[in-house]
């Protein structure tokens, strides 16, 4: 195709090689966006300019600083660009992505900050720049929480973006048709420009399920692979690749059985998906006629398009933390009005639960000490708690945006029956004063509580008779109980959700909920595996809330089952005292099914 002038400047467009036959490997990722794809590879490197490290003169101040605010000018441009480029693709909604990095650019708290350097310093504005955003981006990596990891790679294209727009000169990108494309670092730009040119899949060294990139790859229904380490290292243009999407297998140099196989199991999955998207968009019964409601779990706005088509019956958790752009600045409350209100308008009438903000020390760098170990330290409704400002002004966001009545409020980290009660007191303050001239249309939003610690289930009884509903956090109630930190390594092992002592834990508080009538939904990955949820059905789950590409084959496996051999088959785990027994159990209840 010919050459256009678009803002992938910064990318080196290599010639393809020729293919080396050579031994066929195998690499473990994290598949991030569903599908298969089999082609040559294209290597995509983009330019590290590297730049003397020199003091300025006191004459060459007042140019730096100019030289500055011209690559922001540049840059915004590049993003209305991309902006309008991913209208066309995929709707207004993934085009807030870049509304939200043109707002950075002109930040007058990230200028300042950055043009004071500048000129008390003497420092060159490239390594300003490099200083200030790794400030913020060492705090996003280090944290535990994936979010948060994620949205590092979105900061790392603001920096890079404006430090290369520092440089007059410019390269122009060709990308083959066809390829997939590898790269140790993609942002949501790259892939929306690199779409064009029917890309079959992608390949990066970093990036998470919940990041951009991933979520944009979905949308696009393209495969990626993410996580993969130093693999880019290894990948040349011209190589042949395999990547599986749904396990996260990379397959370099495959050999031609291996492509028969891939091939094979490509058709397949088509004709399996084919299959469930006819039952995706109708009710999820069981064999004996329950009904079962499958619900969403969402970080961002833009995933709201896909929950229809998936059949999801709501959002039963959306993370609200990820309204904190740059892991620092509290979000105001007109700007969480004006998001929540959007999301509230998209969604009606079904409902949507919103997760009040888990931060903490782990999560958003927002405490003013560094904790040994933050997550057993200051966190969740603990920080809200003692901060009544952030408190306050989420819950009059989400109470103003509930004009359809379809908002509830779901509490994090809840230990207690006093905090839940706390947030029904400053609910009632707010709802009072936003109702108080008798006009509102406004509805009281619900309020719920997570378990997701050991606390949380011996109070169970008095937490189900105060709170309206629950969510079961299976992946933090598993850490905790079992005192295994999920991402270390060493004690990886350890973390068995199939534990007794975690499953005793989950019939314990589904049955305890469903007795006082109130209604529970697990929100945890454990809601998403095929191999739990005739356990979770037997102890009366009626309701999950999972990744939305698992909704129609979680849909099609309920039909599938009776609520009396599901209830039978728990009636065995329970009597199980080890892991591999209880799965044991499940896989034998599966494979008769």
């Amino acid at each position: 195709m010919p050459e256009e002038k678009h803002p992938l400047n910064s990318i080196k467009a290599t010639t393809p090689e020729p293919a080396v036959k050579s031994t066929e490997e195998r690499f473990a990722g994290i598949g991030a966006s569903r599908g298969i794809a089999i082609g040559e590879c294209y290597a995509f490197v983009k330019d590290k300019a590297h730049h003397e490290n020199q003091e300025l003169h006191e004459k060459n101040i007042s140019e730096e600083i100019e030289r500055f605010l011209t690559a922001l000018g540049r840059s915004e441009k590049e993003l209305k660009k991309i902006e309008r480029v991913t209208i066309r693709k995929l709707g207004k909604g993934y085009s807030n992505l870049f509304q939200a990095q043109i707002m950075m650019l002109h930040d007058p708290i990230l200028i300042d900050a950055i043009a004071g350097r500048i000129r008390s310093e003497h420092k060159p504005a490239h390594l300003v720049i490099e200083e200030e955003f790794d400030h913020y981006l060492e705090k996003f990596i280090q944290s535990d929480d994936e979010i948060f990891r994620d949205r590092a790679d979105d900061l790392h294209d603001i920096k890079n973006r404006i430090i290369r727009n520092l440089h007059v000169r410019k390269l122009h990108s060709w990308i083959p048709e066809g390829v997939i494309v590898s790269s140790d670092n993609l942002s949501p730009a790259d892939i929306i420009l690199l779409s064009r040119s029917n890309i079959k899949g992608f390949v990066t060294d970093s990036g998470g399920k919940t990041s951009h990139i991933s979520l944009i790859c979905k949308s696009l229904n393209i495969p990626i692979v993410v996580g993969l380490g130093n693999l880019s290292q290894k990948i040349t243009t011209g190589m042949q690749l395999i990547i599986d999407g749904t396990t996260g297998t990379v397959i370099t140099n495959p050999e031609e059985k291996t492509v028969v196989h891939y091939l094979s199991k490509k058709d397949e999955e088509k004709k399996s998906e084919e299959n469930t998207s006819l039952t995706a968009m109708l009710p999820a019964t069981t064999k004996c006629g329950i009904r079962i409601i499958f619900y969403a779990n969402i970080d961002f706005k833009e995933e709201l398009q896909a929950i229809r088509t998936a059949g999801a019956e709501g959002v039963g958790l959306y993370r609200s933390e990820n309204l904190f752009t740059d892991g620092t600045n509290v979000p105001k409350e007109s700007e969480q009005y004006s998001y929540y209100r959007e999301m509230a308008e998209m969604i009606t009438p079904m409902l949507l639960d919103i997760r009040l903000f888990d931060i903490g020390g782990d999560k958003l760098i927002y405490s003013p000490v560094k904790e040994p170990n933050p997550n057993l330290g200051w966190r969740g409704i603990r920080i809200l708690m003692d901060l009544p400002d952030i408190l306050d002004n989420q819950i009059r966001a989400i109470i103003r945006s509930n004009i359809h009545g379809n908002l509830a409020i779901l509490l994090p980290m809840i230990i207690s029956v006093d905090e839940i009660q706390h947030v029904r007191t400053v609910i009632s303050k707010h709802y009072q004063e936003l109702t108080k001239d008798g006009d509102s249309q406004i509805e009281r939003p619900g309020v719920g509580a997570m378990i997701e610690v050991p606390a949380a289930v011996e109070l169970i009884e008095e937490i189900t008779r105060c709170a309206d509903f629950i969510s079961i956090g299976t992946n933090d109630l598993t850490q905790y109980t079992l005192a295994v930190d999920r991402n270390n390594v060493i004690v990886q092992n350890l973390f068995e959700k199939f534990h007794p002592a975690i499953i005793r834990q989950l019939y314990r508080v589904i049955k305890t909920a469903n007795r006082n009538h109130c209604k529970v939904t697990i929100c945890g990955d454990m809601g998403s595996d095929p191999l739990a949820l005739p356990f979770l059905l037997g102890c009366g789950l009626r309701r999950f809330s999972v990744v939305t590409s698992d909704i129609p084959k979680l849909k099609s496996l309920v039909s599938c089952y009776t609520i009396a051999e599901t209830e039978a088959l728990v009636e065995q785990c329970l009597k199980l005292d080890s892991p591999a027994g209880i799965k044991a159990c499940l896989e034998n209840f599966q494979a008769a099914h």
